[in-house]
């Protein structure tokens, strides 16, 4: 199976147009079947005032088709603790991080 219950992701929604929010998603798989990953998390999009990734308080679950095209997936390792997750940036660069060993450069994904 592609994603397992339990998994942790962190999804990058596609931008179509240059002026689309930059949104993405970080949770933990509730289901996933034929494509379809039912996840809960939280959200994280771009202030535009200060041009940074804040986490929305709420937390979500979403029905996402991995199949679409519409997202691009990344598996966080198991010792990652969601709730510490934050966006920093470094030079031309932009990290997802949990504060301690874990961090993913996305910078291929953040700012087009």
């Amino acid at each position: 199976m592609i994603l397992q219950k339990g998994e942790k992701v962190h999804m990058i929604h596609r931008r179509l147009l240059d002026k689309d929010p930059h949104r993405h998603f970080v949770g933990i798989v509730d289901a996933y079947e034929n494509g379809v990953a039912r996840v809960t998390g939280h959200m994280y999009t771009v202030d535009p005032t200060k041009f940074s990734f804040f986490k929305r308080p709420e937390k979500r679950t979403r029905i996402v088709s991995l199949i679409s095209g519409d997202v691009f997936v990344n598996i966080l390792p198991e010792a990652v603790d969601l709730e510490d997750i934050t966006y920093k940036q470094e030079k031309k660069s932009v990290r997802v991080t949990d504060c301690k060993d874990w961090h993913m450069d996305i910078s291929e994904f953040a700012w087009r």
